[in-house]
């Protein structure tokens, strides 16, 4: 397949002198958007129906389109594009253009610390090591994983040396900061381990006192068709546009914001525990409302641009965390669902009450599956992630030893011995990609969805009745002017202090889960 490049565009080798440099730097950036959409539309057809054999070519592919994508995102004459814009009293006279080129310098800075060599043997190999993931996972063979491992963290270590570790921190910060910018791991530490006190603490309290509830309706079996006639209905529900989106199936669920009308979403399936198909779906359906969501999607609109992206992966967490949790593990959405869920999927669900479903899915009890676990249980999985590698990057944990440390510290945090490497330190394909630093995100999603929650509930007082009738219009507008229409305007604290008043904290999240769990135990 080939690409033409623009008329409209300037290359990385010919500037349009007559437009200002505001007007050439937005048209670069587009160009280098649109290349990247290329690079996100390989990625995902890898995941999903790429042949086996395709794997060696895609790697090659991979590594091509990351170097051509460098060399424009690093060119010099969109540096000298930036200073240009820096100096503009018209453009630093408008907040959002001002905003718009801080985030600009921030990405060019940092790409211009990568040598193009490394960029291209990260890409390389985290194509080659995801297939090799794959089949390590199925084998249950983590052997067969650790070379690869070992040389995604040698990258890892790699890039964020070229990064440079920030004042006070560590290396580890420096590819924290692709993910959470100005996030630092002791921070992130700070909020973690009371964090982590408290909801064992909850968790042993409604252990011991409580009476646990019945989740014999999660076991109900039904057909892999019927759940995905289920979950386009929910998407469509909470308003996910199938008409710029699609949802497919792949081993690890994701989202991919492709470009302009075009978000991909994945889920998977087994007979048993539908739920977890269910509640993947709205996961990815949140963060997939989110790409929709931003300002990027109409002609003329920003695409490429910082302003028209998503501020941080805690914020892009807390969407999908939102409607697979707030929303969809409340009563409310019960109320509406259990009818449908009956409709689409044979009566499969007839001898349940809305009461037992409600209290089926709000259980906390430990299991070994990250992205199968409960909502309270759910954190203590982020935070072995991130003590693990965390570790692995300092040079305290060798990779060899991975599987020991994890699950010796998973027994510490959750009570379960792990079975086997599938079910332990080979379940997610996150490092596979060398994905350092994303882990954390996933519980800052979940902090920053609770406090967000509690804003939205004050600003809707109708909500439930609002869901308990299938209506999400209004949720989802509000979402969509508060957060997803700001794109990088903000970072993510002051986005959390302008919409709620407050800084991100842990107090919301553990209200959120005491107001659902204790009533469903009996407490």
């Amino acid at each position: 397949m080939t690409t033409a490049t623009p008329t409209t565009t300037p290359t990385t080798t010919e500037a349009t002198t007559a437009a200002p440099a505001y007007d050439q730097l937005r048209a670069r950036l587009r160009e280098i958007a649109n290349l990247t959409a290329v690079a996100h539309l390989a990625g995902w057809d890898q995941e999903t129906y790429m042949p086996a054999g395709g794997a060696a070519g895609r790697a090659n592919q991979s590594a091509a389109l990351a170097a051509v994508i460098h060399q424009r995102s690093t060119d010099a004459t969109l540096g000298e594009l930036i200073a240009a814009c820096e100096a503009d009293d018209n453009v630093q006279g408008s907040p959002r253009d001002a905003a718009n080129i801080r985030e600009v310098r921030r990405d060019y800075d940092r790409a211009t610390k990568l040598p193009e060599s490394l960029v291209s043997e990260l890409a390389r190999t985290g194509s080659q090591a995801q297939e090799a993931w794959k089949v390590a996972r199925g084998a249950n063979d983590f052997k067969a994983f650790a070379p690869w491992l070992e040389k995604m963290l040698d990258l890892s270590r790699q890039k964020a040396e070229c990064y440079g570790t920030p004042e006070g921190g560590e290396l580890y910060d420096a590819l924290l900061d692709e993910y959470e910018p100005a996030a630092r791991a002791s921070e992130i530490d700070a909020i973690f381990t009371p964090l982590g006190e408290r909801l064992s603490a909850l968790i042993a309290d409604l252990r011991e006192n409580g009476t646990e509830p019945d989740d014999t309706p999660l076991n109900t079996r039904i057909p892999e068709e019927m759940q995905h006639a289920l979950g386009l209905r929910v998407l469509e529900a909470i308003g996910f546009d199938l008409k710029q989106g699609r949802l497919d199936v792949t081993t690890h669920p994701f989202c991919q914001g492709v470009g302009p009308g075009d978000t991909r979403l994945t889920t998977r399936y087994r007979d048993e525990r539908f739920t977890d198909a269910l509640y993947g779906t709205m996961h990815e359906g949140g963060h997939g409302l989110y790409e929709q969501g931003l300002p990027r999607h109409n002609e003329g609109d920003p695409f490429g641009e910082p302003i028209a992206d998503a501020i941080s992966l805690g914020i892009h967490e807390s969407q999908s965390r939102m409607w697979e949790n707030s929303v969809g593990r409340s009563n409310a959405f019960w109320t509406w669902a259990l009818p449908v869920v009956n409709e689409t999927c044979g009566n499969a669900l007839g001898d349940y009450t809305v009461e037992q479903m409600n209290a089926a899915v709000n259980t906390a009890k430990p299991s070994f599956i990250r992205v199968e676990a409960d909502e309270a249980t759910y954190n203590l999985h982020v935070m072995l992630r991130f003590g693990l590698e965390r570790a692995m990057i300092k040079g305290d944990l060798a990779v060899q030893d991975l599987p020991g440390a994890w699950n010796e510290r998973f027994k510490q945090l959750l009570g379960m011995d792990v079975p086997d490497d599938r079910r332990g330190c080979l379940q997610d394909v996150h490092w596979s990609f060398g994905l350092i630093g994303y882990f954390p995100t996933y519980t800052l999603g979940n902090l920053y969805a609770a406090q967000f929650w509690e804003t939205i509930n004050e600003a809707i007082p109708t909500l439930d009745d609002q869901i308990a009738a299938g209506e999400m219009g209004e949720l989802l507008a509000w979402l969509r002017t508060n957060i997803h229409a700001h794109g990088r305007q903000y970072h993510a604290g002051e986005l959390c202090q302008r919409i709620t008043g407050k800084p991100l904290g842990a107090d919301p999240l553990l209200r959120h889960l005491e107001s659902r769990l204790r009533p469903v135990y009996g407490l």
